[in-house]
């Protein structure tokens, strides 16, 4: 059974709802995560049934998503794939971002990664796939398996926490996952001492902005992109980056680099190629703008004993936000993958 919270008309709409969970509160006041459900899966039509297409490789699964950095859920096209394969499909804002978002906030402020663990259990819990310890796991009598993705930051996220608890996921998938500095590991061993010292001095202290509005531009309806979203909850050049945030983030890096042991399957998406640089190119339409993709896919077969590394040519840094003909190539891959693996 599902935990009782109480449900709302979500800002996307088409029959998407929220409810928020409430959290341990901080410094800066009350604390929330806001867990979005997508409408029920989609059912195979009669034209489906007849040619035979009906098999959804997602039946009886529910997944999770985790956004990255400076951003929140509003992929609704994402959502209807997982739908379109019989899952059914939650999103959560975590903590201080997004709808989760309160007065006062540090937006996206965090001083341990290993934090996001409440946000991550109360969304389960709602879901029906809570601990044991919390006596909420109703997995083994409904039969239902769990998905979890994440994108980005938020696929360093679900990592680590897959890593954590072993016997929760049966699988994770991971959107351009930030699993390393993108000035290579020799750098980040350079530069964490330094955070550390920062942090202990003014952890909320506001560094300066490497955030040239590139990925907004490629992403943005208004701009070259084709998505609509929230300014104020997705902003142009991102959130303040603090010290002990970025802290958080290199040590996650770290625990990466020493390797993590995921014993379900898991499935990466990256783009074939970054393209890191201070000047505007159309080229960044077809190219991650974010992350060192080749950096990070060294990092991927430190997960875990079973993993897949899918690298989809001409993606941006959100995979699914890409033009129409690579989200569909990377559906696809991810199709395959889920025959396989789930």
């Amino acid at each position: 059974m599902e935990k009782t919270v109480t449900w709302k008309e979500d800002v996307l709409g088409d029959g998407f709802v929220q409810a928020t969970l409430e959290l341990t509160p901080d410094s800066e006041g009350p604390v929330v995560a806001t867990i979005v459900k997508a409408p029920a899966p989609q059912q195979p039509g009669f034209l489906d049934r007849l040619l035979g297409r009906s098999a959804q490789v997602a039946a009886n699964t529910d997944v999770l998503y985790i956004h990255g950095w400076s951003d929140y859920f509003f992929q609704k096209n994402l959502a209807d794939y997982w739908r379109s394969q019989g899952a059914q499909f939650y999103a959560l804002d975590l903590r201080k971002y997004g709808r989760s978002i309160r007065p006062g906030q540090s937006e996206g402020f965090i001083e341990n990664l290993a934090d996001y663990d409440e946000d991550i259990e109360a969304a389960l819990e709602v879901m029906g796939h809570g601990s044991k310890k919390s006596g909420a796991n109703d997995k083994a009598l409904e039969g239902r398996k769990l998905v979890v993705m994440g994108h980005s930051t938020g696929g360093l996220i679900f990592s680590l926490w897959a890593n954590r608890y072993p016997d929760r996921a049966d699988a994770v998938v991971l959107n351009s996952p930030w699993l390393e500095y993108q000035l290579t590991a020799a750098a980040r061993a350079l530069v964490a001492p330094v955070l550390r010292a920062g942090t202990k001095i003014n952890p909320k202290s506001k560094m300066p902005s490497i955030d040239f509005g590139f990925y907004s531009r490629t992403v943005d309806k208004n701009k070259d992109g084709e998505w609509e979203f929230n300014y104020d909850w997705r902003p142009e050049h991102g959130f303040p980056v603090r010290p002990a945030w970025l802290n958080a983030i290199l040590t996650g890096h770290a625990q990466v680099a020493a390797g993590l042991d995921i014993p379900v399957p898991v499935f990466t998406w990256l783009s074939t190629r970054s393209l890191l640089v201070p000047r505007w190119s159309p080229d960044m339409m077809k190219a991650d703008v974010a992350i060192d993709v080749n950096i990070v896919a060294a990092r991927v077969h430190q997960l875990g004993k079973l993993v897949t590394l899918s690298r989809i040519e001409n993606a941006m840094h959100d995979v699914v936000l890409s033009a129409r003909p690579v989200r569909n190539h990377a559906f696809d891959e991810l199709t395959r993958w889920l025959k396989a693996y789930l």
